[in-house]
């Protein structure tokens, strides 16, 4: 674990006052071991564990209570959708407030979603190499238009294609699944 809350770090020092644990991690960050990412999140800069994914365990710190999910401009431009890549900003769902967050490594915007989590969770790919969860490219353009975001990035011939890949793919992965049960 490289990314870092403030609460995880207090718990390695219970015995150090909160004055003297504050001057410590404001000398970890000026001599460079540490990078405060946002407030109460910090990063592990000497981390040998670090995943192309930072941004994405920074949000998991942020809103670690809430269901947040990579969608919008973000997942689209993965699944090639959009010619324009984001690439200081990430756009997430989230089941929490909508709020936008600047930090060294881009900036993190969360969008609320009233959707319930169970429904999220079928929505949404949960990929092993991954901290968050990224919405299918269905639901990806869905939260795009519910959320009246600009349209007119998408082409429209490479989501057509890439949906009908993604849904045969579904389709084969449910059919195995039966035929096992």
């Amino acid at each position: 674990m490289y990314v870092l809350t403030r609460q995880n770090l207090r718990t390695a020092f219970p015995d150090e006052s909160e004055k003297t644990f504050s001057e410590g991690l404001a000398r970890l960050v000026a001599a460079g071991l540490l990078t405060r990412a946002a407030r109460g999140v910090y990063v592990n800069e000497a981390a040998k564990s670090r995943s192309g994914h930072t941004i994405e365990q920074i949000a998991r710190a942020l809103r670690p209570a809430d269901l947040s999910y990579v969608s919008l401009e973000s997942a689209l431009s993965e699944y090639g959708v959009i010619s324009q890549i984001p690439v200081d900003r990430i756009t997430l769902m989230t089941t929490g407030r909508s709020g936008e967050f600047h930090t060294p490594y881009g900036t993190i915007e969360f969008v609320h979603t009233d959707r319930s989590p169970t429904r999220l969770r079928e929505d949404t790919l949960d990929l092993e190499d991954r901290p968050l969860r990224i919405a299918r490219v269905d639901i990806a353009l869905r939260d795009l238009r519910r959320v009246g975001r600009n349209l007119h990035l998408v082409d429209m011939d490479d989501y057509e294609e890439i949906l009908a890949e993604s849904t045969s793919q579904r389709n084969t992965s449910h059919k195995r699944n039966r035929e096992r049960a």
